[in-house]
């Protein structure tokens, strides 16, 4: 694999003859299989041969021992850096570090780095089986789940904050501050009563366990959120249009961005949904595309429509990393692996402020309810538009009545109970 990069003979000796020389060319080899760029190869590899020269000199003798030395290589490369250039610059530490890092990732198993570390989940020694009960018992998503899990952390350092040694410790008084605290954190309304709904669950969990002496979810107060108090976030075709135009789409990136984007605003796909998408669900004999992992477990089967359809063979074609991946989109640099919902709404986001469009929040679910917009433009029953974009409810459409604005005009100005019949 080294003779793939590097044409000097006595540079491949050089790195062979290095004393954790096969952890070296095992890295090269994953880099090679992820997509890494032969530069990024060429930069990384003296590097890693000058970390072994410093750990060895500094008594490692075994590739275990490596992580010790981590921290002493990367302040030594960062000093000579700030003593040949006189100023320090914060992100040098990165450039050393990452690659040795990864490197050990990659050659010792149970190697964790620096980088932000999976964290366990919130109160696992104090309430042990409260997330197995969430999936067994009550049968919630993967998605569901992380929003237990995120809102339990907050409340896990809320109680260590404080003092809180211990769940039997919990009182009404302790469980209304949290509440108060995340309620003037400036989060939404919504935000704040998932919080609560997930306290809710946990405390009545804990008191069928007999974690706590009583049940104390009544005395978690949330706010109210009133269905259809807001507008959709959607924007005008035109301004769509101006985001689509912006794309540049001659290049690799340019063409995968394109495609998500008409695929969010012409189907009104979800962002995890784009992402899911995989090689199998494009029909491309039948002029079908298929989303298979919509909420609820839904399923649903599409025309292709011909833009499209030229947009994703445009990249599958011209812009598609090559890799083993069956998921359509895949991220532009290495590590080539598919992309997230995350990175799906991120880039739709980027590209709305790239084209000047002013909107709160700006990601895939803006394009989405542009989409829906569109519909109720068009005067499409609402049953009919819920069941295109997936919703497992008409009441999740009912929020689009109120930016129907020819038909609210009509009962504005005619005969409203004729209009409403």
């Amino acid at each position: 694999m080294l003779e793939t990069y590097f044409v000097k003979p006595e540079t491949v000796d050089r790195v062979r003859a290095c004393w954790i020389g096969p952890e070296i060319e095992t890295y090269v080899a994953w880099l090679s299989e992820h997509g890494y760029r032969p530069k990024s190869i060429w930069r990384r590899v003296p590097l890693l041969v000058g970390f072994a020269e410093f750990a060895q000199s500094a008594g490692a003798k075994r590739a275990h021992d490596l992580p010790d030395h981590v921290e002493g290589f990367v302040a030594e490369r960062v000093a000579n850096r700030q003593r040949r250039r006189g100023v320090p610059d914060r992100d040098v530490a990165k450039e050393f570090r990452g690659p040795v890092e990864q490197m050990l990732g990659v050659a010792l198993a149970d190697y964790e780095g620096s980088g932000r570390r999976r964290r366990e989940e919130p109160f696992a020694h104090a309430a042990p089986g409260f997330f197995k009960y969430l999936v067994d018992e009550r049968g919630l998503r993967p998605a569901s789940i992380n929003g237990y899990r995120h809102h339990l952390a907050r409340f896990e350092d809320y109680l260590a904050r404080i003092g809180v040694q211990g769940l039997k410790e919990l009182s009404p008084a302790i469980l209304s501050a949290f509440v108060a605290e995340r309620s003037g954190a400036g989060l939404a309304r919504s935000t704040v009563r998932g919080t609560c709904g997930a306290l809710r669950v946990f405390l009545r969990f804990c008191h069928r366990e007999g974690v706590t002496a009583r049940d104390l979810s009544d005395a978690v107060d949330w706010p109210q959120v009133y269905r259809l108090s807001t507008v959709p976030r959607s924007i005008s075709w035109a301004e769509v249009q101006r985001v689509l135009d912006c794309v540049d789409r001659r290049t690799p990136v340019g063409k995968r961005d394109y495609a998500i984007l008409l695929l969010l605003v012409t189907y009104g796909l979800r962002g995890r949904e784009v992402a899911a998408l995989t090689l199998d669900d494009i029909d491309w004999r039948h002029d079908r595309l298929a989303v298979p992992g919509r909420k609820a477990g839904h399923s649903t089967a599409f025309p292709l429509a011909s833009s499209v359809g030229e947009a994703l063979l445009d990249y599958l074609q011209h812009g598609r990393p090559e890799c083993d991946e069956r998921q359509v989109f895949i991220r532009a640099v290495a590590p080539v692996r598919p992309m997230r919902a995350a990175a799906v709404s991120g880039l739709a986001g980027r590209h709305l402020r790239r084209a000047g469009v002013e909107v709160p929040r700006p990601g895939a679910h803006t394009l989405r309810h542009s989409a829906v917009q569109r519909l109720v433009d068009a005067q499409f029953p609402l049953k009919t538009i819920g069941d295109f974009v997936g919703h497992r409810s008409p009441r999740s459409t009912e929020v689009y009545a109120k930016v129907d604005v020819e038909t609210l005009r009509q009962v504005a100005m005619g005969d409203g109970e004729q209009v409403l019949r």
